[in-house]
């Protein structure tokens, strides 16, 4: 069952310009020697003036400029306890593990509709998820380095699946072979990613800040996926993940699979999923009952990053990695669709 928090507020403090980044780094899909869940179970508990300042945000327009907005925090309760972990069967490593469990969506009538119509594809080579009829989840990778933003993101789009329209029925030159989406792109207006993912803010890249929102020029006109609050394994006994993206290794098909989660920490999951780069940003989802009704509800509680070096105790071990919403992820991102509103109480 999804069971509902209250949720910290984040309100916005002052919001300062900065001049236009290079846009010059390069996409690099798989990270080196990250803090993943063993080097966190080392870090001391932020503390409330650290998360100000790591959910603290940049946000980059499409003509370039781009803005620092500071945030507080109100209502939040931090957790004595820190990094806990939960881990469920030994860990194994890769990106496809033994036999590859991934189906690609061919048939149109998925394709086009709930839940797999709220994947996207990002320019710059991700995935991401609808998440309001304005706003898409993805990975911050996607769009930064930690130091510069990629090359791709000054003119960024994202690509929404769609079947060829009527009169299309003479095959043109270049069109994609049938089962295969076409995409209807939609400029990007701005993008806000928070500040802890910045390089010499939180040391070495932090992947608990792995997440970005792009928000779009236009408003699409399709059933989006609601934000969720990421359980603990221990609240989603049986319960399977799932996600779809576009896999480089099959290109131009949606891809979709699901799997159970094996490690976690406060920020972060390690999972079984098999994925190739292409997915990353991808929109991890889970399906539980409403409080009080029959009826299930699919959420999404992570943002795929992708198949990451981790550090563990002075050496790099490769694991499929997952950013959680986590109910302060959850406010922040909230706040960035819908600003001081009070939508954003309860998740």
């Amino acid at each position: 069952t999804w069971h509902l928090k209250k949720i910290p507020q984040i309100v916005s403090e002052r919001t300062f310009s900065l001049e236009s980044p290079k846009f010059e780094a390069k996409t690099k899909l798989e990270l080196k020697s990250v803090c993943g869940i063993e080097c966190q179970r080392k870090l001391p508990v932020p503390s409330s003036s650290d998360l100000k300042d790591l959910l603290s945000y940049e946000t980059v327009f499409e003509n370039g400029t781009r803005t620092l907005t500071e945030v507080n925090v109100l209502g939040l309760v931090l957790d004595p306890a820190g990094n806990t972990t939960a881990r469920r069967s030994s860990r194994k490593k890769r990106q496809i593990y033994g036999t590859d469990s991934r189906f690609s969506i061919y048939d149109k009538r998925f394709m086009t509709n709930f839940p797999f119509n709220t994947a996207v594809k990002i320019s710059t080579g991700c995935s991401g998820i609808l998440i309001s009829p304005k706003h898409v989840l993805t990975a911050a990778h996607c769009l930064h380095n930690g130091k510069d933003y990629v090359k791709g993101s000054k003119r960024l789009r994202v690509g929404l699946m769609k079947m060829k329209s009527r009169g299309d029925g003479r095959k043109r030159k270049g069109a994609k072979r049938n089962g295969m989406p076409s995409f209807q792109w939609t400029r990007v207006k701005s993008t806000h990613i928070p500040k802890g993912w910045f390089k010499g803010v939180s040391g070495d890249i932090a992947l608990d800040y792995d997440y970005a929102v792009l928000e779009l020029k236009r408003p699409h006109k399709r059933k989006y996926m609601e934000l969720g609050i990421s359980p603990t394994i221990k609240m989603m006994p049986r319960s399977m993940i799932h996600f779809s993206g576009f896999d480089n290794d099959r290109s131009g098909q949606l891809v979709y699979r699901f799997c159970s989660i094996s490690d976690e920490s406060n920020d972060l999951f390690y999972q079984y999923c098999d994925a190739e780069p292409g997915s990353t940003g991808s929109g991890v989802y889970l399906r539980l009952k409403e409080p009080n009704k029959k009826k299930w509800k699919r959420k999404i509680i992570a943002v795929y990053s992708g198949h990451q070096w981790v550090d563990v105790n002075g050496e790099q071990q490769d694991y499929n990695v997952a950013v959680r919403i986590t109910p302060l992820k959850y406010a922040q991102i909230c706040f960035w669709i819908h600003g001081n509103d009070e939508n954003c109480t309860q998740g």
